[in-house]
């Protein structure tokens, strides 16, 4: 359980298999004659910090509040368009650090290669790719990982039988400074990405066994070697000033240690998070992945497919997000262009947070971290905006971030630019991983972002028929019909804005109370917190989606924001709010029956509704159709874009979130065991899933019936389990795990 294999080379970047270590990421094609090794770094981004802020906001708010509430939608929309966007309109994108070029010298014909055994394979659960291809003397055994201890990428090349002979060339298109030799087996490539960017350096070493290594012009050139070591390493200013000694050092260091003491430590940090959590549904599926595909788009896809897909989830996050990092992007690491599609940043009107839902409950909390570290990018940055673009106190971020943490509105488009949520749902997510982990240190550090987050709707939010509300605001990224017609985005108080808020400011006052703060503000939060509205059905049975019960342009649209309260907020709960919950099962099958759920990740956060909601064949109904319709043969999740596709990676975290939800449920009141189990998953185990409070739950089923349950916590406890329509009441000891009976 837990490998990707493949019966020949990537024919494309959405084939290769991806490798990655937080920082450095590279995606692998394979191949006998030519190899390609796509390279990135998570601080390549074009071009430094810039202040965006449009200085003719503050003094058109008022304007564009009374145009709004006058329900002149197009007038305010335009002067929105005019004075709040940024200028320069765009952020920095982020950018592919280029290829590692691999050109094999053979003396047969390339028929001689067609019918020889293949295989390429990506090992879950050690974090390897393999290559292995050719028979006696032309057999070719590879392997490539990203190691977190040492920070490079490391490549062994090795023929048992027979002899390498290569050319290596590191090229960026035409995208850098410098190539060439770096000492006499190491290449390098440098340059800068723009005015007050980042200076980087990248750098190829080869340790071969056998023939000859040396350096011509920007060549690595090996002749004759029984086995080739590569290393792989890419340092910047953004991290370090002195980046290119920091290269040189980790370069050494890796080459010191040797091949295998660099995996040996690989393996082991690798395994120390991947191994916290496994995944078993039926029977495992061993063959290559393309098949599994074949059969499932039309027989529907087996539990050991979505236990694979769970754990590339897993796997993917990690690659992509550890402690020291950058956050996921929304590509996580990998990305191929130079012009990304949505410049492969941090969208936060769903996509960023959603990379980060599966953390707390797959095993991953310390790959939670680099989100947090970024809010600290951002909080001087917001704070300027707060105060610049709308004269308030505290801090404020769009639907946009970059590298640099810049919060100004992005892009000039009315359904997303000028949404002042941004910054209030990633610091949900404070909260959120200290619900979790209980770590009050955590807690303590991130607080002042958290307080400021929060003190900016002191003053931003106004009264609107006795009700304190956003405006503008938008649902992202949504349009509505008027009664005579007129179409339109932005009002006051969308529906997203207020759940958002209700969690932002509980989540505050509770942290608040950990930590024993008494103040001002806290006092005015809450009666703020009181004079939010609620939730509202409309005349569809639906969740209303804006302040009054419009039209949608557009039923069916892959943004479904009105639905936070159900997921990934708890304001909604089939128990609890039984109504409410009923109405978000309308909305659904609303959005569906005029084609929503056709991107990935919005396909994945339907199946997290619907696990929500307790709906299992219907959760994995809409699994189906992600894998089906939204996946990439390399299982990398892809987007509609043009006359093609791109990757996205929130659609893989989303869903590796969702199956966990269709298991495990939790929140601070009660776990919720098996919620959303399908039919077709008859058996199976799951163990190390986190529960919040930090418990750990193992559990069995078979028949579709649960028969075993050990728990864990980390600390005295006393929690309520729920399995269906029974619940127990168990007093939890610190590190004893409990079996419970129902």
């Amino acid at each position: 359980m837990g490998t990707i294999w493949y019966e020949h080379p990537a024919g494309k970047w959405e084939e290769a298999l991806p490798v990655g270590n937080g920082r450095l990421g590279v995606m692998i094609f394979g191949g006998r004659r030519t190899e390609r090794i796509a390279l990135n770094q998570d601080s390549i981004w074009y071009g430094g910090p810039v202040d965006r802020v449009n200085p003719d906001a503050r003094e058109n708010l008022d304007k564009v509040r009374s145009l709004l509430l006058a329900g002149k939608i197009p007038e305010a929309e335009e002067l929105l368009c005019l004075g709040f966007s940024g200028t320069p309109q765009s952020q920095r994108p982020y950018q592919a650090l280029g290829d590692l070029e691999l050109f094999y010298r053979e003396t047969e014909q390339e028929s001689a290669l067609s019918d020889v055994p293949y295989r390429r394979e990506l090992d879950l659960e050690r974090g390897i790719v393999t290559e292995v291809s050719g028979t006696g003397e032309r057999r070719m055994e590879k392997e490539y990982f990203a190691s977190f201890p040492h920070g490079v990428i490391a490549v062994r090349l090795f023929a048992p039988e027979g002899r390498i002979s290569m050319d290596a060339r590191l090229s960026r298109k035409r995208f850098y400074d410098r190539a060439g030799k770096l000492d006499d087996n190491t290449i390098y490539m440098d340059g800068s990405l723009g005015q007050g960017g980042v200076s980087w350096m990248a750098a190829a070493r080869a340790v071969q066994t056998g023939g000859s290594c040396r350096v011509i012009g920007e060549h690595l050139v090996v002749r004759g070697a029984r086995e080739v070591i590569l290393y792989l390493g890419c340092e910047t200013s953004f991290y370090e000033k002195g980046f290119r000694q920091a290269l040189r050092d980790r370069l050494d260091k890796a080459s010191r240690a040797g091949y295998e003491e660099v995996k040996r430590q690989h393996v082991a940090d690798h395994q120390a998070l991947f191994g916290r959590v496994s995944l078993q549904i039926g029977e495992d599926d061993g063959r290559p992945v393309e098949q599994q595909f074949r059969d499932g788009a039309e027989n529907g896809f087996s539990g050991s497919f979505a236990a694979l897909y769970f754990q590339y989830g897993r796997y993917l996050l990690m690659a992509s997000s550890r402690p020291g990092s950058l956050p996921a992007t929304l590509q996580g690491i990998w990305n191929e262009a130079m012009e990304p599609c949505w410049d492969s940043k941090y969208t936060i009107n769903i996509n960023t947070e959603m990379n980060y839902w599966p953390a707390e409950m797959c095993g991953l909390a310390e790959c939670h971290l680099p989100l947090f570290d970024h809010l600290f990018r951002m909080w001087e940055n917001g704070r300027r905006t707060a105060g610049e673009m709308y004269g308030c106190r505290g801090f404020v971020a769009h639907h946009n971030t970059d590298i640099w943490g810049d919060c100004a509105p992005q892009d000039i488009y009315v359904p997303a630019t000028y949404w002042v949520m941004g910054a209030a749902w990633l610091c949900t997510h404070i909260w959120r991983h200290y619900l979790y982990t209980c770590d009050r240190e955590f807690l303590k550090k991130m607080y002042p972002i958290l307080e400021d987050a929060v003190l900016f709707f002191h003053d931003f939010l106004m009264e609107v028929d006795g009700n304190l509300m956003t405006c503008p605001s938008v649902s992202p990224e949504n349009t509505y019909i008027l009664p005579d017609g007129v179409r339109g985005c932005m009002g006051a108080g969308s529906t997203m804005d207020n759940e958002i808020l209700r969690d932002l400011m509980e989540g505050y006052l509770s942290a608040s109370e950990v930590l024993q703060v008494k103040s001002q503000m806290v006092e005015d939060t809450k009666k703020i917190l009181e004079k939010i509205p609620g939730l509202s059905i409309g005349r569809h049975g639906q969740i209303m989606e804006w302040r009054e019960d419009y039209e949608e342009q557009e039923p069916g649209h892959r943004h479904i924001s009105h639905l936070y309260a159900l997921h990934p907020s708890w304001q909604i709960t089939p128990d609890k709010t039984p109504e409410l919950a009923e109405a978000a099962e309308r909305t659904l099958e609303r959005r569906l029956a005029y084609g929503g759920g056709h991107t990935g990740w919005s396909c994945a956060w339907i199946v997290n509704f619907y696990a929500r909601l307790g709906r299992g064949e219907k959760a994995l109904e809409n699994l189906n159709r992600l894998w089906s319709r939204s996946t990439f043969t390399n299982l990398m999740d892809n987007h509609p874009m043009g006359n093609g596709f791109v990757f996205q990676i929130d659609g893989n975290l989303g869903a590796t979130a969702a199956i966990a939800e269709m298991l495990v449920q939790s929140d601070p009141d009660r776990v919720i065991l098996l919620p959303a189990l399908p039919k077709q998953w008859r058996e199976g185990c799951v163990r190390g899933l986190t529960a919040v409070g930090g418990i750990l739950v193992d559990l069995s089923w078979k028949e579709g019936k649960m028969t075993e349950c050990v728990v864990c916590s980390p600390r005295d406890a006393e929690r309520v389990f729920r399995y269906g329509e029974m619940s127990v009441t168990c007093g939890l000891q610190a590190g004893r795990r409990c079996a419970l009976t129902f």
